[in-house]
């Protein structure tokens, strides 16, 4: 199924906010309530929408400290590349973790309450992956913006 103007407007009106209520978003497209309710339920059916959730203040919670992790594999064999995507999964400070083309094999996003609780996580879990080479860290000074909002 190819998206029309008004999935891509629900679309991202609900990456923004995806708390709207029914008649708040259908007012926003332009369709009744219950057309758009169709096209929303249609949406998460085709996979569209994958979930629901809310996005939490890093530093409200105590996790100031975003990391950036470059990994190097000693091999690209599928399983030394399933055995270190299995491992790294399992890691709850991880946020994100991307198969990458050029220097490095992985790419890492981790947080952690700051620079002592990074190296908690380091002696705990990543430097105990399976398979790893070699590993650089780059710690985020700050964030200049961020979104979760794809381009539509």
């Amino acid at each position: 199924m190819s998206l029309d103007t008004i999935d891509e407007n629900i679309l991202r009106v609900l990456q923004r906010k995806g708390r709207m209520s029914n008649a708040d978003l259908s007012e926003k497209v332009g369709l009744s309530a219950s057309a758009c309710h169709r096209r929303v339920q249609r949406l998460e059916a085709e996979g569209y929408i994958k979930d629901y959730v809310a996005l939490l203040d890093a530093r409200k919670i105590g996790m100031a400290t975003t990391v950036f992790v470059e990994i190097t594999l000693q091999g690209q064999a599928d399983d030394t590349l399933d055995a270190f995507e299995t491992a790294v999964s399992r890691i709850p400070d991880v946020l994100e973790c991307h198969l990458m083309a050029g220097t490095a094999d992985y790419i890492l996003k981790i947080v952690a309450e700051n620079t002592e609780d990074f190296a908690r996580i380091h002696r705990q879990h990543l430097s105990r992956l399976p398979g790893v080479a070699q590993m650089q860290s780059s710690f985020a000074l700050r964030t200049v913006f961020k979104t979760t909002a794809l381009p539509i």
